[in-house]
């Protein structure tokens, strides 16, 4: 039986040690060294009593018992994050940092723009941007805030829906150049095609439209969206873009929008504990609005 809690550092130790492999990398994740790490691990095994790595080839691995503390240990990492930022200054004023997180396109091709006008505005707020597909874990921690291309379904969130953004076919005009234009969805075949890799949500997602395409289909092939506009961009081929990113790069042209087009529906969501801190409820508004805009300019494929 386990008299008391752990101190945090030991959990620290573990996800380090999972996330990296090895008491080496660990330690240069943490700034210690890997003597310390080993203590640090060992003295949670022996708290806990039960063995949480074993020795493999490729390193360090987390037993079963190991496995099932790294989602703990993760929720006390994002929790301790969350404390260090809301401190970082008062709540209620400009002063802090505030930590958003928004899929790769939005996050990289919209939000920079955006969030510069804001610092322009409040220049003593500090932004933490993390880009990921994935849906972050609002109510764990893990972000302040999320721009999110799906509505967020848990009930401790705020939710402010932003508008729609459709998505469409587009190619370089370099790329065009002694091409026949695709005038049906049959002619894609004859193109360079930029698409998915190996996410298999990308693949039910095109199943679900019902086009005539597969990952053999794709020329150019990448699960990173910011890869797939760069080689649109750089004339590979026929790609898709949201409509508010390529309105502002006359070099694309737009392809079969009559014929194919999806939407997607934007939203921006904090916790709800978080409403009466000023600096991140600033930051929420803020985004809102300027997203609300750059979502009028992507909503009229058809």
């Amino acid at each position: 039986m386990i008299k008391r809690v752990p101190d945090w550092h030991l959990f620290e130790a573990l996800l380090a040690v999972a996330r990296e492999g090895s008491l080496s990398g660990a330690a240069r994740k943490l700034g210690t060294t890997q003597p310390t790490m080993g203590r640090q691990v060992a003295a949670l095994e022996a708290a806990l009593g039960v063995t949480l790595f074993t020795r493999s080839i490729e390193g360090l691995a987390p037993t079963e018992a190991g496995l099932r503390l790294i989602p703990s240990a993760e929720a006390m990492a994002a929790a301790a994050e969350v404390a260090v930022r809301l401190a970082s200054g008062d709540a209620d004023e400009e002063c802090g940092t505030v930590r958003v997180t928004a899929s790769e396109v939005i996050g990289g091709e919209v939000l920079p723009s955006i969030l510069t006008d804001f610092h322009a505005l409040y220049p003593r707020t500090l932004i933490e941007l993390a880009l990921s597909n994935r849906n972050e874990d609002l109510l764990r921690g893990d972000a302040d805030i999320a721009v999110r291309m799906v509505r967020p379904t848990q009930s401790g969130l705020i939710a402010k829906r932003i508008g729609r953004i459709d998505c469409g076919f587009y190619a370089h005009h370099r790329y065009l150049q002694g091409r026949a234009l695709p005038h049906s969805l049959q002619d894609l075949g004859q193109h360079a095609l930029i698409g998915y890799d190996r996410d298999p949500a990308c693949e039910q997602m095109i199943k679900a439209m019902g086009m005539p395409l597969t990952r053999d289909s794709f020329a150019f092939r990448s699960d990173s969206d910011l890869a797939q506009l760069s080689a649109l961009r750089a004339g590979f081929g026929i790609g898709v873009s949201q409509l508010g990113i390529a309105k502002k790069d006359t070099n694309l042209v737009p392809l079969l929008h009559a014929e194919f087009a999806f939407s997607m529906d934007a939203w921006v969501a904090m916790h709800r504990d978080l409403r009466s801190n000023h600096r991140i409820r600033r930051v929420f508004e803020y985004l809102s609005q300027q997203l609300a805009r750059y979502a009028k300019t992507s909503s009229n494929v058809r």
